[in-house]
């Protein structure tokens, strides 16, 4: 199966929102309490997709198997830090259709797109609550960071996040002859 990563546009928006949905329904059925279906509308995204950059993947078919938001800066959970890190969010798969271990595939990709920018880390955070994402990322090469105890939720209740982050290396680059 050849997957094509590509920015995300308005015309992707109903697709990001089944992404999500699909996510948080995955979520809720396995336990973990940390998205709900319906949390985020097309809304959210095409502020995503005007503010910072979502990048969708698809099959060579055009059908959408993952997506995830890439922030340059996150006050709300790491405050205000120097332009050193890009933020990963809402790493969205189709556990339908991605094939195993795609969600490492996808997290590679934001690492190599930060990389690009020269910037030197990928941050992220997720809610402490949920122990088996938190091993995801670590066993994918994330420290701990770090936690906000206080981040706040779109309906303003306060949450606590871990705050991870890897070290990133820059792409080589290419001799020209």
């Amino acid at each position: 199966m050849k997957i094509i990563s590509r920015p995300a546009t308005d015309l992707d928006v109903k697709t990001l929102v089944a992404l999500f949905d699909g996510a948080a329904r995955w979520m809720r059925d396995s336990g973990i309490a940390q998205w709900t279906p319906g949390d985020r509308d097309s809304d959210d995204f095409r502020r995503c997709i005007k503010e910072g950059e979502i990048w969708i993947a698809e099959t060579s078919d055009g059908d959408a198997i993952g997506a995830y938001e890439l922030w340059w800066g996150d006050e709300d959970a790491w405050g205000i830090q120097p332009p050193v890190a890009g933020y990963v969010h809402r790493l969205m798969i189709d556990r339908e259709t991605a094939p195993v271990g795609f969600g490492r595939l996808l997290l590679a990709h934001a690492e190599h797109r930060i990389a690009e920018t020269g910037r030197e880390f990928v941050r992220l955070d997720c809610i402490d609550t949920n122990p088996r994402l938190r091993t995801y990322y670590e066993d994918a090469g994330y420290r701990i960071a770090g936690e906000q105890p206080g981040k706040v939720a779109k309906d303003g209740s306060r949450y606590a996040v871990i705050l991870l982050e890897k070290p990133l290396r820059r792409p080589a680059l290419r001799s020209v002859s």
